[in-house]
């Protein structure tokens, strides 16, 4: 199997592994999501999914969320669960290797001296490709702290001097995580973070918002109507379900706008509904996303 070959199978298989978990989780035809800032939307993604299971990621986030209360144990002990189930689980073993084999093919692991993820599911990711290149580890928090991890065991950063620093995600999709802290905190440490990868690109503006900080993005899997076109032909998804997708990827606001005309009831319901989707609905209407009065 040549290259070109290659990586077309490695990302079929990620596809498969993406609708498999629900990791892409695409909506009824007639029944759009809410969207937190009160758009709708056809589809979620969840990349950390891919650990095997919503149910296995929902837990392993909630063990994060105990581990980094002390920064100085969490990577250390998450490192141990993270590499179990790399073991046990064929899903997010195929995933690594496909990350891992993607940094081999493409990025020069020689050149790279640290590995960074940043909390909390970057690190679902990068502390295992970090294993698996011999790199040390930065994990990094949301309160911009860091802490580097190598040998088995964390300490203080201290001043990197100059060290490249590949940074391993999750999902990207404006970049706004990495403008607020990860590569600030890498540039503090004395340290240049030059390139990302994330396992899935939303294309929602990131890769362009990395190239102004002069940071390389690279992605597993971009998000565009080849991955929901090859879901189809799997039947992970139905044909309703392609056109709507299909429809919201040519034009977001103008699909759901239309979708709203059509399905009066959709906005009441939600209304008299309570909870999020009254709340979600109530910002749509106050923030007028759609001109529906127009």
């Amino acid at each position: 199997m040549n290259e070109r070959a290659g990586i077309q199978a490695m990302n079929s298989q990620l596809i498969s592994y993406l609708f498999k978990t629900r990791a892409i989780r695409v909506c009824p035809k007639e029944n759009p999501f809410w969207y937190t800032s009160g758009k709708i939307g056809p589809y979620y993604i969840n990349t950390h999914f891919l650990f095997g299971s919503e149910e296995e990621a929902n837990l392993l986030l909630k063990r994060i969320d105990t581990l980094k209360e002390n920064k100085e144990a969490c990577t250390g002990e998450l490192y141990k669960t993270l590499m179990d189930q790399y073991r046990n689980n064929p899903i997010y073993k195929g995933t690594i290797d496909a990350l891992t084999a993607y940094i081999n093919a493409h990025l020069a692991p020689s050149a790279i001296d640290f590995v960074s993820g940043g909390e909390r599911r970057d690190w679902i990711f990068s502390l295992p490709i970090a294993h698996h290149l011999g790199k040390p580890h930065i994990t990094l928090f949301k309160d911009m702290d860091a802490v580097v991890y190598e040998n088995g065991s964390s300490h203080a950063t201290g001043d990197l001097d100059g060290a490249s620093v590949l940074h391993v995600a999750d999902l990207i999709t404006s970049a706004s995580s990495y403008t607020r802290a990860w590569v600030p905190i890498i540039s503090r440490l004395g340290a240049q973070m030059k390139q990302s990868l994330s396992v899935v690109d939303r294309l929602q503006g990131g890769a362009e918002a990395l190239g102004r900080l002069k940071v390389e993005s690279h992605a597993l899997i971009s998000v565009d109507k080849s991955v929901f076109e090859e879901a189809f032909r799997k039947q992970y998804i139905d044909e309703g379900q392609l056109k709507m997708v299909l429809d919201y990827m040519e034009d977001p606001d103008g699909s759901m706008r239309q979708f709203l005309k059509e399905h009066p009831d959709f906005l009441s319901d939600a209304l008299n509904s309570g909870g999020k989707p009254a709340e979600r609905a109530k910002l749509l209407i106050e923030n007028e996303f759609y001109k529906l009065n127009r």
